[in-house]
């Protein structure tokens, strides 16, 4: 823990920052993490007695000794680019010519269409039904655990993404073949929601400023999740005692086992299920601007990498010669 005394307000102002601007409660543990790290590395020293030389450094060190992936040093930048001209108010010019890591293209696991069906049929329970969802719908693995009852359409097979990657909202399909499941799995948020009421709790996390705004939204039941945890636990961003979502460890447990069952060696993860959506609707000829509106995706480029996967991109050409 950084000692000084003025460290623990530095950190309480980096956290209140962060919570003012709707940052997740995830990005605020990373952030706060780096930006101790950085203090540590320098002795301690507060972040207004340093400058260029100390960023940079650290950055650097991050890349030699540490051996740190792109992706990992550009997250330590974000984290002290905020800290500086969001939390100190420091206008450092230099620090936007920092040179970020390139993050190297890697084409994405992919499974197949029958190792799909391998891997969902070795789970069963909440965990077949998220990772079906992640497969059926091409959602990252946090828009399925925040999704809320509201945002399912059965009449017209939608699902409503709100505030995803980027901030911004999309449609995406709701496979006919999982809406029994997830009937049923509203059925089981509504009792502990109506529980959860009779013992004086029952109000959900809302974002933003909502729940001031619709004081009685977060008692109704369509703001519930619709997986929602076991358990009420304790708000870290506000200390008050609530029914989260589901937490992604049990799934990600029972997808490596699946994986395991049916001996699929790939390194396969949660987010492997929506890399394989995307690929098999572009194998079954859906133009790649429908798979980018479905994914979310701000730049049809970022969807293009699945080309790549199909060998469809320029080395999937056909030669003149050959024909």
């Amino acid at each position: 823990m950084v000692s000084g005394p003025s460290a623990p307000r530095l950190m309480d102002e980096v956290r209140r920052v962060l919570r003012l601007k709707h940052y997740s409660i995830r990005t605020e543990g990373v952030y706060v993490g780096w930006i101790r790290r950085f203090i540590l590395a320098n002795g301690k020293r507060h972040p207004r007695d340093m400058g260029e030389a100390e960023v940079e450094g650290f950055l650097s060190a991050l890349a030699v000794q540490g051996k740190v992936a792109a992706a990992t040093q550009n997250q330590a930048l974000a984290a002290l680019l905020f800290l500086y001209k969001q939390v100190l108010n420091i206008e450092l010019p230099w620090m936007e010519g920092v040179v970020r890591a390139k993050r190297p293209q890697r084409v994405p696991v992919v499974l197949s269409r029958d190792e799909v069906t391998r891997v969902l049929a070795r789970m069963d329970g909440r965990p077949w039904l998220l990772a079906s969802l992640l497969y059926g719908t091409g959602m990252r693995l946090m828009e399925v655990l925040r999704l809320r009852i509201k945002d399912v359409d059965f009449a017209r097979n939608e699902i409503t993404v709100r505030d995803g990657k980027g901030g911004k909202d999309r449609h995406t399909m709701l496979p006919r073949s999982l809406a029994e499941p997830l009937l049923r799995e509203m059925e089981r948020a509504r009792l502990l929601h109506e529980a959860d009421l009779a013992s004086g709790f029952g109000a959900v996390w809302l974002p933003h400023a909502l729940a001031r705004k619709y004081p009685g939204a977060p008692r109704e039941i369509g703001w519930q999740y619709v997986f929602p945890a076991a358990e009420r636990s304790i708000d870290p961003m506000d200390g008050v005692e609530r029914r989260h979502h589901f937490g992604d460890a049990v799934l990600s447990r029972a997808l490596k086992a699946a994986c395991r069952a049916v001996g699929i060696a790939k390194p396969v993860s949660a987010h492997t299920l929506r890399h394989s959506f995307a690929t098999h609707l572009l194998e079954s000829g859906y133009d790649i601007r429908t798979v980018q509106e479905l994914l979310g995706h701000k730049d049809v480029a970022t969807t293009q990498i699945y080309t790549h996967v199909l060998n469809r991109g320029g080395h999937g050409v056909l030669s003149p010669l050959d024909r």
